[in-house]
C-alpha cells in the first residue's frame, strides 16, 4: 500500500535533496522517450529506520511492450551513429553524473543502506568505466585475418546485438546497470533495464540524468529505456526473442530460472550470480594486512556484496591470533546511520535479510559452530544486525556451502596448501578467492590450473574491491558471465567473419 504523502521522507524538508534528482512522492517508473508508468504503485523504504521514502509507479505488461517497441525504434537510429561519437555521448553522460555524484551517492545511502562513501563510490564506478568505454569506442573491431585464396582477404567484422536487457540487484543499484549500460551504448546497442524494485527510486533518477543527456544529443531516450516492475517484467524479459543478449545480476536460483528461458528461445544470456568467497591465510602471512583486509571484505556493505568473504581459511599455527585479533578489529567497527560520515556499517537492505541472517546463525550453531562475535540483531531502528564470527565447522558444513547474503564469516582451519585449495574449490559458486602468503611458488600455484577456480583470483588482498579495467565475473553457479573491462565488449556484439 502506498504510504500517506506526509509521511514520506521525500515530503519532509530534511530530504529536500531529493528533489535536486528529480524526485516527487509518486514517481514514474517507466521511461522510452517519455515517463510514464501504469502498474502497480510500490514505496520504497529506508533499511536505516524503515520510513517511507517515496513511491515508483512501476511498468505494467502494456508499458513493457510499448518500451521494447521504442527501444528497438531507437536502435535503428544509434546502430547508425559512429561508434566514436557514441562514445562522446556515453562521455557526456558520465559527466552528468559526476555532477550528481554527492546526492546520489545520497540517494544509494537512504534506499539501499550502504555507507555515503560507498553509495558515492558506486557512482565513481559508472563515471570511470563511462571513461573506459569512451576510449573503447575508439579500438573495438576485429583484425583482417590472412586468406588462403590469392587476393582475397578476411575480415572480421563485429556488430550490436541491438537490444541488450538489463536486470540489476540491489546491491549494487548504480555501478552493475553502468558497466553494461555504457559498454553495451559504445558497442551500438539500446538499453533496456528492470532494476531491483526495493531500489526503484535509483532507477528513476540515473534514468534522469541519462535521459537528459540523450535529449540534448537530439538522440532517442529509449535507447536508455527503463521498466520498473517485479518478477513480471524479468520473466518478460527472458522470455522476449526481441531480447538479443539478457544482462542478469541477482541470485543463483533466480538466474538458473533466467539462464533455462533464455536457453529455450537461443537467446544470449550474461550472468552475474552469487559468490561463497574465501579466503586463506597461510603461516607466513603478514598478519598485519589479514586483519583490516578480511573485515573489509567480510563486513563492508554489511556483507552484502557478491565479493564478501564468506570463509576464512586459517592455517592451525595462526588460527587463535587471528580469531583474537579479528575479534577485537569487529568491536571497533563504527555503526551508525549510513549517510554519516563516521559511520563504517550500515543496515542490512530488508527485514527478510535480517530474518535470514537469524536462520543461518542458529543453523551454523546446530551444526557445531561456535558464534565468538556477534550474531545477534541490534535493538535500534532499521535492520542491524552484529557482524558475526564463527569458529569451530567442518569446511564441508551445510551451512559453509550455503551464500547468506549478511555478514557472517565462518572461520576455519587447514593444514596444508593442497586440501585448502580443494576446499576453497569445493563450493558450487566460483567468484572470488585470496590468498595471504609470502611464497612465491605458491602464489604461482594459486593463479595457475590447478589454483582457484574463480573469476577473480587475489593475493594479499580482500576479495571483494575489483577494478573496472578487468573482466568481473566468476565460474560455476555464478554464472560464467563477465562485464566491464578486458574483452568484454565482445559479449555484446556479434562476430561475422
Amino acid at each position: 500500500p502506498a504510504a500517506a504523502m506526509s509521511t514520506l521522507l521525500v515530503s519532509q524538508p530534511r530530504y529536500a535533496w531529493l528533489r535536486e534528482l528529480g524526485l516527487q512522492e509518486e514517481n514514474p517508473g517507466v521511461y522510452n522517450g517519455r515517463w510514464g508508468g501504469r502498474g502497480q504503485v510500490v514505496t520504497t523504504y529506508c533499511p536505516a529506520n524503515n520510513e517511507p521514502i517515496a513511491s515508483v509507479r512501476q511498468a505494467s505488461l502494456e508499458d513493457y511492450e510499448e518500451t521494447v517497441k521504442k527501444a528497438k525504434e531507437a536502435w535503428k537510429v544509434w546502430a547508425d551513429i559512429p561508434a566514436p561519437k557514441r562514445g562522446e555521448i556515453v562521455r557526456q553522460i558520465g559527466d552528468a553524473l559526476r555532477q550528481k555524484i554527492k546526492v546520489l551517492g545520497s540517494l544509494v545511502s537512504l534506499e539501499m543502506g550502504k555507507i555515503f562513501v560507498e553509495g558515492v563510490g558506486e557512482v565513481q564506478e559508472y563515471v570511470d568505466v563511462c571513461d573506459y568505454a569512451v576510449g573503447l569506442s575508439r579500438m573495438i573491431g576485429g583484425p583482417i585475418l590472412p586468406s588462403e585464396r590469392p587476393g582475397h582477404a578476411l575480415i572480421e567484422q563485429w556488430n550490436p546485438v541491438g537490444l541488450v536487457g538489463i536486470i540489476t540487484a540491489f546491491n549494487f543499484p548504480v555501478a552493475v546497470y553502468g558497466w553494461n549500460s555504457a559498454i553495451a551504448m559504445i558497442c551500438g546497442n539500446a538499453c533496456l533495464w528492470k532494476g531491483a524494485p526495493t531500489t526503484s527510486l535509483i532507477s528513476v533518477a540515473v534514468t534522469k540524468i541519462i535521459a537528459k543527456v540523450l535529449e540534448d544529443n537530439k538522440v532517442p531516450g529509449a535507447i536508455c529505456s527503463l521498466v520498473c516492475g517485479g518478477a513480471d517484467i524479468g520473466t518478460a524479459m527472458a522470455r522476449d526473442e526481441r531480447m538479443d543478449l539478457l544482462s542478469f545480476t541477482g541470485s543463483t536460483k533466480v538466474g538458473k530460472q533466467v539462464a533455462l528461458m533464455v536457453q529455450e528461445r537461443f537467446g544470449r544470456s550474461l550472468l552475474e550470480l552469487g559468490g561463497n568467497n574465501a579466503i586463506i591465510v597461510f603461516e607466513d602471512a603478514d598478519l598485519n594486512l589479514v586483519i583490516p583486509s578480511a573485515l573489509f571484505a567480510a563486513v563492508g556493505t554489511a556483507g552484502q556484496r557478491c565479493t564478501t568473504a564468506r570463509r576464512l581459511f586459517l592455517h592451525e599455527s595462526v588460527h587463535d591470533e587471528v580469531v583474537t585479533k579479528l575479534a577485537k578489529a569487529y568491536a571497533q567497527v563504527r555503526i551508525g546511520d549510513p549517510w554519516d560520515s563516521d559511520t563504517l556499517y550500515g543496515p542490512l537492505h530488508t527485514k527478510e535479510a535480517v530474518k535470514m541472517f537469524l536462520d543461518a546463525v542458529e543453523q551454523a550453531k546446530q551444526q557445531g559452530g561456535s558464534v565468538v562475535y556477534g550474531g545477534k540483531v541490534i535493538n535500534r531502528p532499521g535492520n542491524y544486525v552484529e557482524p558475526t564470527i564463527v569458529t569451530g565447522l567442518p569446511h564441508n558444513a551445510p551451512i559453509v556451502h550455503t551464500e547468506t547474503f549478511a555478514p557472517i564469516l565462518y572461520v576455519l582451519k587447514f593444514k596444508e596448501e593442497e586440501e585448502v585449495f580443494a576446499w576453497n574449490n569445493e563450493v558450487k559458486q566460483g567468484l572470488s578467492s585470496s590468498i595471504f602468503t609470502k611464497d612465491l611458488g605458491r602464489i604461482f600455484r594459486w593463479l595457475g590450473p590447478k589454483g582457484s577456480d574463480c573469476g577473480i583470483v587475489n593475493v594479499n588482498i580482500p576479495t571483494s574491491g575489483a577494478e573496472i579495467g578487468g573482466a568481473f565475473g566468476g565460474e560455476k553457479h555464478t554464472g560464467g558471465g563477465r562485464e566491464s573491462g578486458s574483452d568484454s565488449w565482445k559479449l555484446y556484439m556479434r562476430r561475422s567473419t
